[in-house]
């Protein structure tokens, strides 16, 4: 189909459930060296337990394509390594890279392990990208990687990255973590193309792969059966940074005070203006005395939430936790049978990962009761008008909209400002699921 890169998924070659033992025997030896040029087609014999390695190198060679796989390495180490362990070798989850001409270009090995008690962590994080004649230089981590600060942002910050390839085995966590979800925002986010490769795996709820770019999605994301998708598109090179980067976000501490009459624009979407001490931590906000509609609490993802119910056709309501308020104008056409909330929170994960979230989601709830907010839905009808902003405390903001099937949708606007990210849609393509601002504190992880 003419394609010039290919991405395969994580754990696709050898699968799941190992032992640090078990695994040992499907190991390929792989030197983690820059200096040695080697193409493991051409040159099979320089060194011993490379069968996958030379397998991958010959596909990419043969099919004249770069090719990206994810493959389980070992590595001898000594003694008085103070990290080596005690079996005498490193155990790696490994992506490499190949040329077209079946060259070894780069491998790198994953940072963030999810569970995973056949590897070890590499003693530093790698920082690896390969360049291409087509796209210039692809930037490459795995999975868990893509919610850290190290390798993953520092990567694509310290080498001004725009395109990233990205092997996965991500089970999906709704309403804010499923895979086509968070990979999009990420792409949105750094404004970068993302070859994303998820493991098809419905039973372990793993499935959800795209090629993302930050204004359009090439997905597939399928529970029910069974077979796998090639996804194959042609997208744009990404070259040059957008005003709604991160980067220009950095400084969103000193440039963004501006008073609320700067803006004088009347569409809707750019009267995003605070009043000062309009804040009443934890409450809702009504036009009028009207009655404050009720905070309540619910488990979202093993978080403790704050929620405050979204009623009616139309109105703004804001909910606080620590030191984050997020509020909410909504407008909906019709009002179907619904229950929807928007929720807060602000503080550490500790459940299958230790990091730190602040973040403001509006959800459809499983059902109409309160303690049904914060569960798994896949289907919705509502279709609301709605902007979203909250003052966050950290620049790296992941904008998420997802809509009925668990398709995607993007923000007509979005971005800083007074000190507020936020973000805007009239009208999504189909039932809204969530839009949340999943903003990462890596610096209290």
């Amino acid at each position: 189909q003419g394609a010039q890169i290919i991405v395969f998924p994580e754990d696709g070659i050898h699968g799941f459930n190992f032992t640090r033992r078990s695994i040992y025997p499907y190991l390929d030896f792989v030197l983690h060296s820059e200096s040695v040029k080697w193409n493991p087609c051409r040159e099979p014999y320089l060194f011993n337990d490379t069968e996958v390695l030379q397998r991958l190198s010959c596909m990419a060679l043969k099919n004249k394509i770069f090719l990206v796989a994810n493959l389980g390495t070992k590595q001898p180490c000594e003694p008085s390594d103070p990290h080596c362990p005690s079996d005498g070798r490193y155990q790696f989850n490994t992506n490499v890279a190949f040329n077209d001409d079946g060259m070894l270009v780069a491998t790198y090995r994953k940072h963030n392990l999810y569970f995973e008690y056949a590897f070890d962590t590499p003693p530093k994080p790698d920082y690896k990208f390969f360049d291409t004649p087509f796209a210039g230089k692809f930037g490459m981590f795995t999975c868990f990687d893509i919610l850290f600060f190290e390798p993953a942002v520092n990567l694509i910050r310290q080498y001004n990255l725009k395109q990233v390839v990205y092997p996965t085995a991500w089970m999906n966590q709704l309403p804010l973590l499923s895979a086509v979800e968070f990979q999009q925002a990420f792409a949105t986010a750094f404004n970068v193309n993302i070859l994303a490769a998820n493991i098809h795996h419905p039973a372990l709820g793993m499935t959800g792969s795209g090629i993302y770019t930050p204004v359009k999605s090439f997905i597939y994301h399928n529970m029910e059966s069974y077979g796998g998708k090639l996804i194959v598109a042609e997208i744009p090179v990404v070259t040059t940074d957008s005003e709604t980067d991160l980067e220009s976000n950095e400084r969103f501490g000193e440039n963004l005070h501006h008073s609320c009459k700067t803006f004088t624009s009347t569409s809707l979407d750019d009267q995003v203006c605070f009043k000062e001490g309009e804040e009443t931590p934890g409450r809702g906000s009504e036009k009028g005395n009207e009655q404050l509609p009720p905070l309540f609490y619910a488990e979202m993802m093993y978080d403790n939430f704050t929620f405050v119910p979204v009623w009616g056709e139309k109105g703004e309501v804001q909910v606080c936790a620590n030191t984050l308020c997020c509020h909410l104008n909504y407008q909906r056409a019709v009002l179907t049978d619904e229950l929807y909330a928007l929720g807060v929170f602000d503080g550490l994960h500790t459940v299958h990962g230790t990091y730190y979230v602040q973040a403001c989601a509006l959800v459809k709830c499983g059902g109409l009761s309160f303690n049904t907010c914060g569960q798994e839905v896949t289907d919705a009808t509502a279709l609301i008008d709605f902007k979203l902003w909250g003052n966050m405390s950290t620049p790296y903001i992941f904008p998420l909209l997802l809509t009925s099937g668990i398709t995607l949708d993007f923000a007509d606007h979005m971005g800083w400002k007074n000190n507020h990210y936020f973000m805007s849609k009239n009208r999504t393509s189909s039932g809204l699921l969530t839009a949340a601002l999943y903003g990462r504190w890596y610096e209290k992880d």
